[in-house]
């Protein structure tokens, strides 16, 4: 989570590029996710965390009650956090309690039809620097010097302790192995999972600054020379022990500033894209400012990736600290219809039972303005999308598709909690579930379209 104002935001943004294209073009041509059958996916869903709780205690803050009342919402994805340092608390011990209570959370998003990304999260590297992430054990700082910023914590990746164990964990070669063994033992016990569709590899990762480095210039060479192999070496270390999850890989935060990756191929052939999108405005407290262009710089900055690699994009984090400013409304819809342009999902961060980012309150109600995240949406459509998109105002959701000649041919759409109705043409048969979930089946090669409309 990008919380606080970057050092260099300013500098950054004069380097973004004019505006030039159209925000409807800048979502052309990037490929969309699709399941183990060929399905087309839309992941709508939220961030499910345990930050608090270590050691026995771990992920005991999520229970089924977070994926039961994502489900009654119409979401469909889950990104759950995970942390190395509760995982192998010592080189080469794996908490096989840790191990358990993943699957529990695993096993509720089975039962209510989610899907569910499994997210090595590091926060400012780890618990050497007061966070959780990648342990104290695998923490190399050249005893270079670290301040704590209670009030800017963003600030603390700044640090030249923070930024010299970023460069251990990517060049050091026990480090590398280390890291690696990790993911295989994740993916060896949770590849038959069938809540789980993928791993991403690494939240939010950081690097080291040169010298005479802009922040833009270092945020390009950390993700071209350290994050790209790393994410190739993290790719063969998964593939032996799980063939089919989709590898979820990020850029910097940087990107959030508007600033293209320098991340390089990735030679796998289930390679997801996957930044985050957070205004650091927003994120120290400010308003949505619809005239700053900041969602259409973003959006023809984090296109270009998967446009140049083919490969799709599910946006791993997003959503401002305060939803309850004038004009966040607005930042709902604008950010709403950008990621529908461009992304096959999201994960909004994050589902808790509070104030904040919380999603909901303590009564399971959306906090302000969150409840526009809850919209009617294809999860998978067995076919060619000609087209797929939500009129928040008219309440009115459109999806046209060619049916698929062979195999599967049931598509679900999930609505939200409320009063929906659904019509089909091209001969389409349309069944209700008792989970807010609309199955389509139609015949082979036919062109269907689904409407939904509110009330």
């Amino acid at each position: 989570m990008l919380r606080a104002i970057l050092t260099a935001g300013a500098a950054v943004a004069a380097l973004l590029a004019p505006a030039t294209a159209h925000a409807e073009e800048a979502g052309q041509n990037v490929p969309p996710l699709t399941d183990r059958q060929g399905r087309v996916l839309t992941l709508h869903g939220w961030n499910i965390e345990d930050k608090t709780h270590r050691g026995g205690a771990a992920l005991t803050a999520i229970t089924e009650r977070h994926l039961r009342d994502m489900r009654a919402q119409g979401f469909d994805f889950a990104r759950l956090l995970v942390f190395w340092d509760d995982l192998e608390p010592a080189p080469g011990q794996y908490s096989r309690g840790y191990l358990r209570r993943i699957e529990r959370v695993l096993d509720w998003a089975g039962k209510y039809h989610l899907k569910v990304v499994i997210d090595a999260h590091q926060d400012v590297f780890g618990p050497a620097f007061g966070h959780r992430g990648i342990p104290e054990w695998a923490t190399r700082t050249d005893g270079l010097p670290f301040t704590p910023h209670p009030d800017d914590w963003f600030a603390e990746y700044f640090e030249p302790a923070v930024q010299r164990a970023f460069t251990h964990l990517y060049e050091d070669a026990d480090l590398r192995s280390a890291q690696a063994a990790m993911w295989r033992t994740l993916a060896a016990r949770f590849a038959r999972h069938p809540a789980v569709l993928g791993y991403d590899l690494v939240n939010e990762p950081m690097g080291e600054q040169r010298p005479g480095e802009d922040l833009a210039t270092a945020a390009r060479r950390i993700e071209r020379d350290q994050l790209t192999p790393m994410y190739n070496r993290l790719a063969d270390a998964v593939r032996p022990v799980d063939r089919d999850a989709w590898l979820f890989v990020e850029p910097t935060p940087i990107v959030g500033e508007g600033v293209p990756t320098g991340l390089g191929r990735v030679e796998d052939p289930r390679v997801v894209y996957a930044p985050h999108f957070y205004d650091t405005a927003m994120e120290a407290g400010a308003d949505y400012d619809p005239g700053a262009g900041w969602i259409e710089a973003y959006e023809r900055a984090v296109t270009e990736y998967p446009k140049r690699y083919g490969v799709p994009v599910v946006v791993g984090e997003w959503g401002p600290p305060d939803s309850t400013l004038p004009r966040m409304n607005r930042f709902y819809r604008d950010a709403m219809a950008s990621l529908g342009r461009y992304a096959s999902g999201w994960a909004g961060y994050v589902w808790c039972y509070g104030g904040g980012y919380c999603a909901v309150d303590d009564t399971g109600a959306f906090r302000p303005n969150k409840e526009l995240t809850a919209e009617p949406y294809a999860e998978a459509v067995a076919g060619t999308v000609r087209f797929a998109g939500y009129d928040s105002g008219a309440g009115v959701y459109r999806l046209s598709y060619r049916a698929a000649s062979a195999g599967p041919r049931v598509t679900t759409v999930s609505l939200p909690a409320g009063t929906w109705r659904i019509t089909a043409d091209g001969g389409a048969t349309v069944v209700r579930d008792t989970e807010g979930r609309v199955r389509v089946l139609a015949g082979p090669g036919r062109l269907v379209s689904v409407t939904v409309r509110r009330g």
